[in-house]
């Protein structure tokens, strides 16, 4: 799962063990048959009801994906249209609600209050290259800036995307601050200690915006600094032709398997993210939730998880910022290291788990339906 979809999962498990009634609308993107909800235990799955819509298929001309988005918002209009009365919230997430925001802000439909959840507000975030730049410009800032402004509540991540939706004129007695989050089954009891060489993880697929190719190009540049002090590790679907042929480079492919994966990223010591925009980003949640510390740019929520305590927090995702930070971490002591893995290791223990995240958001959204 993506981060939207691992978002939307945790949501509604944790509603429901909360014994918050839903009416769960989402479409198959698996090989599951997603109408069992067998991803959930019986007990969630007495709260939760399953309403599949599927996404529209269109040829793929320019514009094609919110055109689909704006057809597939009318077909969820038109399955839930009967039950609005019987809601007391309605959580929608990117151009989900888009139809009927629309209506309700035309005056056509009576409802409770709608929230709106946009991943990042990655369109209005630096794009990596001038094609996504045009994406953003002329087709995605426009549709996403009028649903914001027209939903009753705009979620947001914290930090930098908090930030970015007031300048959009949002005002904030609008806007709920929520952080992603992670089991705290999930959460290591210690951290691994640092040896060198030290050991750097890079979790994920090839996508421009991750910033992979810069940390491709620092490790070229530093290659012959490299082989004594530090071992990197990729995990994700990664393109054969992007491999680097190096030896202190190692590539593990995607891994499905959550134990597998859970022992090989709690063996690293730092995780890299130099993204150019993000949201909250589910990779170094999991990483921090196995005792890792972090490089990350500031963008989107990083900064919410990552600080001077437990991580690196950068100003770009330029390979030349890369190989300072990567040569900042050969000087500091392993203690040093080890002393900023275990913040990490404590800040999602003590802010970004579950169990503590659901409460909170019932609150907050209880308070909005309210006033």
């Amino acid at each position: 799962m993506g981060g939207m979809q691992k978002h939307s999962f945790y949501l509604c498990k944790y509603f429901a063990q909360n014994k918050v009634y839903i009416d769960l609308i989402h479409f198959n993107q698996s090989q599951l048959n997603i109408s069992k909800l067998d991803v959930f235990t019986d007990e969630e799955k007495k709260y939760i009801n399953s309403i599949i819509v599927d996404f529209p298929k269109l040829n793929k001309l320019p514009g094609h994906y919110l055109k689909a988005s704006y057809l597939h918002s009318k077909l969820i209009f038109e399955e839930i249209k009967n039950n609005l009365p019987s809601y007391d919230f309605i959580y929608t997430k990117g151009f989900t609600g888009w139809y009927l925001i629309e209506q309700k802000k035309l005056g056509k439909i009576k409802c409770c209050k709608i929230g709106v959840k946009f991943h990042g507000y990655e369109m209005f975030q630096k794009p990596p290259n001038f094609k996504i730049k045009l994406q953003q410009i002329f087709l995605l800032r426009k549709p996403v800036k009028k649903l914001s402004l027209n939903a009753d509540v705009v979620f947001s991540y914290g930090g930098k995307i908090t930030t970015i939706i007031k300048q959009l004129g949002v005002t904030e007695n609008k806007i709920i601050e929520l952080p992603s989050g992670v089991e705290d089954e999930s959460t290591e009891f210690a951290i691994h200690v640092t040896k060198k060489p030290i050991q750097f993880l890079y979790l994920g697929r090839y996508e421009r915006r991750k910033g992979i190719e810069e940390i491709n190009k620092a490790i070229n540049l530093l290659d012959k600094e490299l082989t004594s002090y530090a071992h990197f590790n990729f995990i994700g679907n990664i393109p054969d032709d992007k491999k680097l042929k190096l030896k202190h480079v190692n590539y593990f492919g995607e891994i499905r398997d959550k134990v597998i994966l859970k022992n090989l990223i709690k063996q690293n010591d730092v995780l890299l993210c130099p993204s150019y925009s993000e949201g909250m980003p589910n990779v170094i949640l999991e990483a921090m939730a196995n005792g890792l510390t972090v490089v990350a740019t500031d963008v989107g929520a990083t900064n919410v998880l990552v600080n001077n305590e437990n991580g690196f927090l950068l100003n770009d995702s330029s390979e030349q910022t890369l190989i300072k930070v990567i040569q900042q971490i050969f000087r500091t002591n392993t203690l040093e290291l080890d002393i900023k893995k275990q913040s990490s290791l404590n800040l999602i223990k003590n802010n970004f788990t579950w169990n503590k995240l659901a409460k909170d958001l019932i609150v907050k959204i209880q308070h909005q339906i309210n006033t």
